[in-house]
């Protein structure tokens, strides 16, 4: 039988606790639950045994929920940190932005608690490196292209400064899109669904909130080419790009539905976003994989795996499902290689981003194409491959992949 998951919650409002212990009761089996009545009573219980995820409130007197998880972030990098706090107020946010994962407002729905801290539980068995783990809980944004990083802090500097302008600019990069994704869709804001168009989430956010977040806090960070090989961020985001594209094309061919073509659309430029981890974090061994030749790609897959004991798109949709981005993009960015795992018999995002992958890459679905045949038959759509095809040549062409 698995271990339960150890999970700590902290609350200076003994009532708030109590309410948390009757409500969760019925996890008891799950999950081995701890309760705390400030800070430095976590820190102790968290040096005495190990923990898979805190959930915290914010304002606390002493060592307050974001200097707790600021700690835990240090001290204990593979666990996953929620907050959960009535605080909404615009510093404590900028302050939270760093050291959370996942921001839920009081009153918050026992089952949306109890749904978040099972995806949380979810995500640290996932992966079974804890090298990757550490790096991955660490992070606090995803570096962006030079060009792109430079036009966002010059828009956000003119006193006449366009949301509409920003939000494009953000659309065009992996590393700002899943930032601004997971901060807009931070129940602090109050949204009502996820949000999966990053324009659609600048806008939410408001221009002065984005100011204070990109002038102020940096939440987004310039790319630095160091020694990293053979790695090319623009190759990537070319390709990222181009496959979001067609995948936006290829959703409004098979669809009305305008989430499924904005998830579709956000997931294209997102599915290589584990490349760019790696790359940034572990690029001695990852521009070994690359030398040994990228193509095919279940050959960089099986050398990815032997390397990290994982895959790209598989630190991707681990990263994004920690981040609390929608679960469709998730499961489009985790299985876009592999879509027959998924078990997902509908056309989806996963479909459109997995068909726009191998066109982006290939430049056609002929038969030598890496399309996951079985896969569309399955779905009852090779007829549609065709058609597909010719309407994503005749778009925009965006650049090269790579």
């Amino acid at each position: 039988m698995t271990d339960k998951k150890r999970i700590l919650f902290v609350d200076d409002e003994p009532n708030v606790l109590q309410g948390l212990r009757r409500m969760l009761r019925d996890m008891r089996h799950e999950w081995d639950m701890t309760f705390a009545e400030n800070g430095q009573a976590a820190l102790q219980l968290l040096a005495d045994a190990p923990f898979d995820v805190i959930v915290s409130d914010m304002r606390m007197p002493g060592l307050d929920g974001i200097q707790l998880l600021q700690e835990v972030k240090q001290q204990y990098p593979h666990m996953v940190r929620i907050i959960l706090s009535g605080q909404s107020d615009q510093e404590s946010i900028m302050r939270s932005l760093g050291p959370t994962h996942r921001y839920l407002a009081k009153p918050c729905e026992i089952q949306i608690l109890r749904e978040t801290i099972e995806r949380a539980c979810m995500l640290n068995t996932q992966l079974s490196n804890p090298d990757l783990i550490r790096i991955i809980s660490q992070l606090e944004c995803l570096p962006s292209l030079p060009a792109l990083y430079v036009e966002i802090l010059e828009e956000m500097h003119k006193p006449g400064s366009s949301l509409a302008k920003a939000g494009d600019i953000i659309s065009k990069d992996m590393g700002m899109t899943a930032k601004i994704l997971k901060v807009a869709n931070s129940a602090f804001f109050g949204a009502r669904q996820q949000m999966s168009n990053p324009v659609q989430a600048a806008t939410f956010l408001g221009l002065d909130l984005l100011k204070a977040m990109i002038l102020h806090v940096h939440v987004f960070e310039k790319y630095e080419q160091q020694s990293l090989g053979r790695f090319s961020m623009q190759a990537l985001g070319n390709h990222g790009a181009m496959t979001a594209k067609y995948a936006q094309v290829i959703a409004r061919e098979a669809t009305q539905d305008r989430q499924c073509i904005d998830e579709a659309m956000t997931a294209g430029l997102l599915h290589d976003v584990g490349k760019l981890v790696l790359a940034a974090h572990a690029p001695d061994q990852y521009d070994k994989i690359l030398a040994d030749g990228k193509e095919p790609v279940t050959a960089s897959l099986v050398a990815e795996h032997e390397v990290f004991a994982s895959t790209h798109s598989e630190i991707g949709g681990y990263l994004l499902s920690l981040w609390g981005l929608p679960d469709p993009v998730v499961e489009a960015v985790t299985f876009h290689h592999i879509p027959t795992r998924c078990g997902n018999g509908v056309f989806s995002p996963l479909t459109a981003v997995h068909v726009a992958d191998a066109l982006a890459r290939d430049g056609n679905l002929g038969e030598n194409s890496r399309l996951d045949k079985n896969y569309m038959e399955a779905l009852g759509l090779t007829a549609q491959l065709p058609l597909w095809e010719a309407v994503c040549q005749s778009s925009i062409h965006i650049g090269e992949s790579i």
